[in-house]
């Protein structure tokens, strides 16, 4: 019923900056919450941030301070931008979308930050 498609991820020294977009298929206004996850090898998916329908931004602990989410309802599309980024930041980013009992998900995309 929708794709969602993440970009740009890459390759990033310690204290430097990502910022990652994901672009939906349709609009994102009916959605109940967007979001990104991430999960890094050996270990579950977890969520990094989200934002809800009526625009309250949550975090994990350890993104707090670093993370932003933003949406961008004309242009369908959600935004996470990444400063101070750790090498404990590396992991594979998922976009995540949540509708009225359905959940979708990006293809994830790979940041990896350099000591």
């Amino acid at each position: 019923q929708v794709q969602l498609v993440e970009s740009g991820g890459g390759l990033v020294q310690a204290g430097g900056s990502l910022s990652l977009s994901c672009a939906a298929s349709r609009s994102i206004f009916n959605f109940n919450a967007m979001g990104w996850y991430r999960q890094a090898p050996g270990k579950e998916r977890e969520p990094v941030a989200q934002l809800t329908g009526d625009g309250s931004a949550g975090y994990a602990d350890f993104v707090k301070g670093r993370f932003t989410i933003s949406r961008d309802n004309a242009k369908n599309t959600v935004t996470l931008q990444m400063n101070s980024l750790k090498p404990e930041d590396t992991a594979v980013y998922y976009c995540n979308a949540v509708g009225w009992g359905s959940a979708y998900w990006g293809q994830g995309i790979q940041v990896t930050v350099s000591s």
